[in-house]
């Protein structure tokens, strides 16, 4: 019979420990100084006291009334967890107390044990956090004396009904392997270059998310923000084509883009590719269908002010409680956190169609290397997707004209659907161009198509069939026959 499970207490958490701490069993919560091992057990022992519980700490490095203040900081009322203060006063070192016939291990080590066993038989405790557990090797006089005395320690709160959180302070001159092999599971917390990291890498009696998640320490205690995992059952939604509201463009598509799909609208600066997307979340809003916008790269007022002087009215679909815009700062926003907010907000809206502008703003928020790009890129696409939902990113090209390219990186197998937009040189006009490259679930047009952005919104022209060399940039005339 499996153990009840025990709410963390930190939000998200529980969801990579799939409902939470398997009762009476034992945790280390390993890290370096600031990772916050200390707030992570708070959390776990306030989660107790909300459930009735009785929730111990046993503090052997920081005072209590310590504690208490940077508690109180977070907005944590303390009031009803025990203490046991086991840590240094400032008496011993006005005292200046020496061991001449004994180890210092052998003579602290009873008074130490005795007041640990005596507060668990008197309050009982449901929870109990152990602050850290590396104070103990110096109560032992050797690596083996330390793992017989912590197993049993252990072993003797499991045995009163505790579930117990421990810390330790690894390194490399006291590394906590023994600690890791003793623990019914272990959380490694971390500094990434993507912000702080969480990691379970033993989970007894469980399964778990895998992965490498992230969290923050908040004004008001931590937030863990739990890798995306896309579902492995999609959800079944309408086989439905979503239309641009331009004739022309839903002809390249032969009707429009497929629900649930992804598209990738790719081109280099200035070719419209904000416009072609928000054009598609206006006829979204026009059938009933909430949309969600998040731009890394301008202003929500830039973004208004510029589609509305294009006939996209951006601000009118606000008001309708249409869409939402997000403006997102990529250095404010790590990956995992940026996704959960996307997760939330198509939840809360139950969203249709989510457009991200640009891939260049959420490569900035992964802080990483490429592979780090098309991990959560991924992740985040095919979850949406699997929930029905419509993708649309935005992806901008470094090359004006040359060479044909369609990314910098390799994200277009990510795509359902491949827009490009080009710019096109003819008769010393800078010109633009739309095609389609790609339309994985059904037929397209194989022409490109002239492409105009006016007053009155997106125009576009009849294919251009008379030119030839148009993918690299500088196109030429194909005369006709003489008839």
């Amino acid at each position: 019979m499996q153990n009840k499970r025990l709410r963390s207490g930190v939000p998200g958490l529980d969801t990579i420990l799939h409902g939470g701490f398997l009762s009476k069993n034992a945790y280390l919560i390993r890290g370096g100084p600031g990772t916050g091992k200390t707030t992570f057990g708070l959390h776990f022992l306030l989660a107790g006291i909300s459930e009735g519980e009785t929730s111990l700490m046993i503090t052997l490095g920081e005072p209590e009334i310590n504690l208490r203040r940077n508690a109180q900081a977070l907005g944590f009322d303390l009031t009803n967890i025990h203490f046991l203060d086991l840590s240094p006063s400032s008496e011993f070192f006005a005292k200046v107390e020496s061991y001449d016939i004994f180890s210092p291990a052998e003579v602290e080590r009873e008074p130490v044990t005795q007041q640990i066993v005596e507060t668990i038989q008197e309050i009982q405790p449901t929870r109990v956090f152990v602050d850290s557990m590396t104070q103990f090797r110096y109560l032992a006089t050797d690596a083996f004396q330390f793992r017989k005395q912590t197993q049993s320690f252990l072993r003797f709160l499991l045995e009163n009904g505790a579930t117990v959180l421990f810390t330790s302070e690894s390194s490399p001159e006291a590394p906590d392997e023994d600690l890791q092999f003793l623990a019914d599971g272990v959380i490694h917390l971390d500094y990434a270059p993507i912000g702080r990291t969480i990691t379970l890498t033993k989970y007894r009696g469980s399964d778990f998310e895998h992965g490498e998640h992230t969290f923050e320490i908040t004004s008001t205690g931590i937030v863990v923000y739990p890798q995306l995992t896309p579902k492995a059952t999609p959800r079944a939604f309408p086989d439905t084509l979503i239309s641009s509201g331009v004739p022309e463009i839903d002809e390249l598509l032969h009707g429009g883009l497929g629900a649930g799909t992804v598209t990738l609208i790719t081109g280099p600066s200035g070719t419209g590719k904000t416009t072609l997307g928000t054009a598609f979340i206006k006829e979204a809003a026009g059938r009933g269908e909430y949309s969600l916008l998040y731009t890394f790269e301008e202003s929500i007022e830039m973004l208004a002010r510029r589609s509305e002087s294009i006939n996209i009215p951006i601000p009118a679909m606000i008001d309708k409680g249409m869409l939402t815009v997000r403006a997102i700062e990529p250095l404010n926003y790590g990956p995992n956190e940026f996704a959960a907010l996307v997760a939330s907000d198509v939840a809360e809206h139950d969203a249709r169609l989510v457009m991200i502008d640009s891939t260049s703003g959420y490569r900035l928020a992964i802080r990483g290397e490429e592979t780090a790009l098309l991990t959560h890129i991924h992740s985040l696409c095919k979850h949406l997707s699997n929930m029905g939902i419509s993708v649309i990113l935005i992806h901008e090209i470094t090359k004006v004209t040359g060479e044909f390219q369609i990314t910098e990186f390799g994200i277009s197998y990510l795509a359902d659907n491949v827009i490009f937009l080009r710019y096109l040189e003819i008769e010393g006009q800078l010109r633009k161009a739309i095609g389609v490259l790609k339309k994985r679930h059904g037929d397209f047009e194989k022409t490109l198509r002239e492409m105009e952005i006016t007053r009155y919104g997106i125009k576009v022209g009849e294919p251009l069939t008379r030119l030839r060399g148009i993918l690299s940039g500088t196109p030429e005339w194909v005369q006709q026959d003489a008839k």
